[in-house]
């Protein structure tokens, strides 16, 4: 019996403990710092297009979201989009509407817009062409080296007869010879180089001398500011034929002398001595027109 104590004394039971260790993926810890960065950017990118709508004018975002529905080679080219569209504004292929050059958009009915619509959409397309040929020119003068020189007197605005470029005198630089229109080599540069720019676009184009108020010396022989600015305005007509542009856009050469003064403080200023030259909107040139009919 002390025997079968000793030996069950002897006999040690083994444990065995078994922990277990459980292993994370330490590279999936950083992914949601990922998404709310992506998240935060998305919202501020919202934020600032809400903000630019909110600071650009009505008819600016019209002009825009015409730009998007219309292909820059149409819009340069004064056309119509080859693709039958849903909104007919006008069309020249017969009865059928949705008909332009052999293709028909089946399963559409075209929209009825009324002609005043119509006219408003024109337009802002035409709104648009005068846009980009603007920026044409800004990028021209601000690229060529010989007419950024000379940047200071060619002001470019869009104003209700069109797109309106000016080429002014300034103080110690004048564009024609004095008292002349013999023009100086730069501004025959400057102008055969806006004349190859104006080809992009249809419309007319209107040119107008004006003078300051200086009275002319020997006007009273028969040759004053009236025919001096004429003369001027005629002389650039040429330039710009010279530099490529078609002359059958020319619709109006006019002199204009004194009598609309750019700065009207002072008279005598400089930048009265001037050419303008417009690129006429549609009502505009109607207008003319209508006026050279009478």
């Amino acid at each position: 019996m002390y025997g079968a104590r000793a030996k069950t004394k002897q006999i040690k039971r083994q444990i065995i403990v078994k922990r277990v260790r459980r292993k994370t993926d330490t590279r999936m810890r950083g992914s949601w710092k990922i998404a709310y960065a992506d998240f935060v950017t998305a919202l501020m990118a919202f934020f600032l297009l809400m903000w630019l709508t909110s600071a650009v004018s009505h008819q600016d975002l019209l002009a825009v979201s015409e730009y998007f529905k219309t292909p820059l080679r149409v819009v340069l080219a004064g056309g119509q989009s080859r693709d039958a569209s849903a909104s007919v504004i006008a069309s020249d292929y017969g009865d059928d509407r949705t008909l332009d050059s052999g293709q028909v958009r089946r399963g559409v009915e075209p929209a009825v817009i009324s002609a005043a619509d119509a006219r408003r959409v024109l337009q802002l397309r035409e709104l648009q062409r005068l846009q980009l040929l603007k920026h044409e020119l800004e990028l021209l003068i601000e690229n060529d080296p010989a007419l950024r020189r000379f940047k200071d007197q060619l002001l470019i605005d869009l104003t209700s007869e069109g797109l309106r470029i000016l080429i002014v005198d300034a103080q110690n630089r004048s564009m024609f010879e004095l008292g002349s229109a013999v023009l100086q080599p730069y501004t025959v540069e400057i102008l055969q180089a806006i004349g190859k720019a104006l080809n992009q676009v249809p419309n007319k184009i209107g040119l107008s001398g004006h003078t300051d108020a200086a009275a002319y010396p020997g006007g009273s022989v028969g040759f004053s500011n009236w025919e001096l600015s004429a003369a001027r305005a005629n002389a650039s007509r040429r330039e710009l034929s010279e530099g490529g542009m078609d002359e059958g856009k020319i619709l109006r050469v006019v002199g204009l002398a004194d009598s609309a003064l750019f700065n009207a403080r002072n008279p005598f200023d400089a930048n009265n001595r001037r050419i303008s030259i417009i690129v006429m909107n549609r009502e505009t040139e109607e207008m003319v027109s209508k006026n050279g009919e009478q």
